[in-house]
């Protein structure tokens, strides 16, 4: 899961949702030293993605797309489901995807000063080009993958999958519509006190 995912499943706990956003960014242990609320929206972030790279629906994208791109299938696939979150949107959600991402752009910035530097610099980027929102075209995740492309420490044209989404939307839609609501009952212990 990537970040509109990661934010939606927090739901409207602000805690959770700083704790998600920042998670990628929390090394170790080290999330003991957050508030009980982040720390918990932190420990979340990681049972998503543990949860997410042992299901067999979710590998299942990630096994078609490891011939061309191989240890960065699991990336692509984060994104890919970003995509089809933004695109079902309504099925999952009574508030509007752009109402959304403004919510949560707000919630992030009001508490800058609990974000790592590294979060914050990011929460920077994503707001000038409102990844959030772009992530229900195709342009805006082949953009997101370009800059995840040029951040590693060795380019690889992550970029080049959006022909991969192209050629077989509906097979990625269909894994990800299976794969959703078992994230969602994954995640409510989470949401629970």
């Amino acid at each position: 899961m990537n970040f509109l995912a990661h934010l939606y499943l927090a739901g409207d706990d602000e805690g959770l949702i700083i704790g998600n956003f920042i998670a990628d960014s929390v090394k170790g242990s080290n999330y003991k030293t957050f508030p009980e609320e982040i720390k918990k929206g932190i420990v979340m972030h990681r049972a998503i993605d543990s949860f997410s790279d042992n299901n067999p629906v979710y590998l299942q994208s990630v096994h078609r797309l490891q011939p061309k791109f191989g240890k960065f299938s699991g990336i692509i696939t984060d994104m890919f489901y970003d995509y089809f979150l933004a695109n079902n949107w309504e099925q999952f959600s009574s508030v509007g995807l752009e109402e959304f991402c403004k919510k949560m752009y707000r919630i992030l910035l009001s508490n800058k000063h609990s974000l790592t530097e590294e979060s914050a610099i990011i929460l920077k980027y994503m707001m000038q080009s409102d990844w959030l929102y772009s992530y229900r075209t195709k342009e805006g995740i082949q953009m997101a993958l370009k800059g995840m492309s040029k951040r590693m420490k060795y380019y690889f044209p992550m970029d080049d999958a959006v022909m991969e989404l192209e050629k077989n939307p509906e097979l990625y839609n269909r894994d990800f519509l299976e794969f959703f609501p078992l994230i969602l009952k994954h995640i409510e212990p989470y949401k629970i006190g």
